[in-house]
This record gives structure tokens, C-alpha cells and sequence, in this order.
């Protein structure tokens, strides 16, 4: 072989090996529900190029709830996930599920229940006897017993009607149910369908039954954390600017969600983006760092666990959560 070519072949080689060097992690980010404007920061974020700019091929999939996200997580269909901390903490605590939470999004509850206006439910109490919609492994279902419990009825008096997510608002608005499970941030869009069926819905949070916890956390394996720290460094470095660049931007930051899900309109993604906004920036983020855990507030979210499902409260809620990548 004459040395024009072994210098061409070598020069093909090096350019191959550089592709392989520098190629992306392609990973999977599995949200937590359908993509709503709660979700906007994620889109606006991949759109934006900055989990590219960390190495990272990032798509982004529909969940069917914290608890069945969390299982798919730690049978790898995806490498990230949003869940909620209630139901990392259960899916541990219960079944040795190997997932930590290794960052907090939401520092304090939005979980509250919708009612027709028209029902005539205006409080926790009056849902005795009451059917409310739930998803399976829905993190509402875990935390209603204690607020059932703080208002002073039996939890067990009401009956759950399991469905799909993206269901339980068709069957509030048609009467197939006296209520269902939301976070407070989806009121606004939810409300627009219900008023062109001629309703109206209030919502029911949680908070004024002065439930104050940990809710929406980005998860992954115990294996991921520990054979690839630096992928969940890259990982949380590029969430934490998608938050904090949504929080800036919030009008832009829904044109490009809505350029990936144009099934979402602008104004209630802006709507539920604005709202969502304040349960990841707040007082509680600020004295604490964001995306950390501080301990009394993780405390106080098993305490609320362990009672809604009747574990052991004794039982270290730390050793689900491993924030020590969060830039």
C-alpha cells in the first residue's frame, strides 16, 4: 500500500474515532404524565440546545403517573424520570425499588383535588361517600388519607375509580365522578373545557389542609448513579438551566413547547407554566439550594407516606434521594 493511502485510511480512522468520542448519550426522560405546560421547562430546555450542549441526545416520553414512571425507570425503559418523591420514597421503602430522587423540582405540594362547582362540594369533608377518579400509581391517592385524616373523615369513605390519566377530567365534567386528582397548575385548562360543557371547576388543594411536602422530583437507578455519576451531573446540570431559563422566558418558553405538543394551546401552557414556576422558585428553594433536599421537609413528606400507607415511620427517607449532582 503506497503512503498516500495508509495516510488516507489512517485519517478516516482518526475521523471515526473522534465520531465515537464525542457522540452523545442518547437517553430517555420520562415525564410524569402527559406534556402539559408543567412540563414546558423539559421542552424548552431540549429545544434550546442545552442538553445537547451536555453531551446528552435527550427524548422526552408521556408518563402514566409517578408510580408507574418510577418502575419503568428501574426497568430501564427510560434513564431519567419525573416523579413524585411520595412515590419514590413508597416504591423503596415497600419493594426495594432501586430509584433515588436525585434532584427536587416542586419544593412544596400542588396536589389537590378538582369538583364541579355545580356539585356542591366546596371542601374536603364533604367527599364521604364520594367516587374520585385516580391513575394507577397516582402519588394522590398515597397523600389523601392524611388529608382526609387532618380534616376529620374516614379515608376510607370514599371510592376510587381507577382510569387512565388523560381521562379523569372527561369523567369529572360528564358526572362519572365526584372528583379527581390534580395538581393545582392544571386548573386553568381544565377549567376551560368544563365551562363549554357548562360547568365549573374549583379546586380542593391539599396545602390548606396545611399539607406541606416534597412533590415532582427528577429520578434515576441506583445503577445509573453509580457507573455514570457524570452522565446525572450533565444530566441535572442541563435541567436545572431549562428551569431557571423557563422561569425567564416564559412566553418563549411555551411557543417551543407547543411546537413540540401542538395539542397544548399557548395560552394554557402559559397559564400552568406561571403557576408551576412558584413551586420550583420560592423561599423554601432559595434557604436550601435549588434542586436540594433539606431534611425536615423530607421528614415530614414520609411522615406524611408512612401514615397514608401504614409503613414504618421509622424508616430513612434518605436513602431515596441522592441530590450530590445538583450543580
Amino acid at each position: 500500500m503506497s503512503i498516500k493511502r495508509l495516510l488516507l485510511a489512517f485519517a478516516f480512522a482518526v475521523a471515526g474515532w473522534s465520531q465515537v468520542a464525542l457522540a452523545d448519550d442518547r437517553e430517555i426522560l420520562m415525564l410524569d404524565w402527559i406534556p402539559t405546560g408543567e412540563h414546558a421547562a423539559y421542552f424548552a430546555g431540549l429545544q434550546r440546545g442545552f442538553f445537547k450542549e451536555a453531551g446528552i441526545d435527550l427524548t422526552i416520553t408521556r408518563g402514566y403517573g409517578s408510580g408507574d414512571t418510577v418502575n419503568k425507570v428501574a426497568a430501564g425503559a427510560a434513564k431519567f424520570g419525573v416523579a413524585d418523591v411520595g412515590a419514590v420514597l413508597a416504591g423503596r421503602a415497600q419493594q426495594s425499588v432501586p430509584v433515588k430522587s436525585i434532584a427536587a423540582v416542586y419544593t412544596y405540594s400542588p396536589h389537590s383535588l378538582f369538583v364541579l362547582k355545580s356539585s356542591g362540594i366546596t371542601g374536603f369533608k364533604d367527599l364521604a361517600g364520594k367516587k374520585i377518579a385516580v391513575s394507577p400509581g397516582n402519588s394522590h391517592r398515597i397523600y389523601f388519607p392524611e388529608v382526609a385524616r387532618k380534616v376529620g373523615i374516614d379515608p376510607e369513605s370514599v371510592t376510587w375509580v381507577t382510569t387512565d390519566a388523560s381521562a379523569m377530567a372527561a369523567m369529572l365534567i360528564a358526572k362519572r365522578v365526584d372528583a379527581a386528582p390534580f395538581y393545582s397548575i392544571h386548573q386553568y385548562y381544565q377549567n376551560k373545557a368544563a365551562v363549554q360543557a357548562g360547568e365549573e371547576i374549583i379546586a380542593l388543594p391539599f396545602v390548606s389542609a396545611g399539607f406541606a411536602i416534597y412533590a415532582s422530583s427528577l429520578i434515576a437507578t441506583d445503577d445509573t448513579i453509580k457507573t455514570n455519576p457524570d452522565l446525572v451531573r450533565r444530566f441535572l446540570g442541563a435541567a436545572m438551566k431549562s428551569f431557571i431559563w423557563a422561569r425567564d422566558n416564559p412566553v418563549e418558553t411555551c411557543k417551543l413547547h407547543v411546537q413540540k405538543n401542538p395539542e397544548v394551546l399557548q395560552d394554557e401552557c402559559e397559564a400552568s407554566q406561571k403557576a408551576t414556576m412558584g413551586f420550583i422558585f420560592n423561599d423554601h428553594q432559595r434557604a436550601t439550594g435549588q434542586g436540594h433536599f433539606e431534611a425536615a421537609r423530607l421528614a415530614d413528606t414520609w411522615r406524611a407516606v408512612a401514615e397514608s400507607l401504614k409503613l414504618d415511620a421509622s424508616w430513612n427517607p434518605a436513602q431515596a434521594v441522592d441530590d450530590r449532582f445538583v450543580p
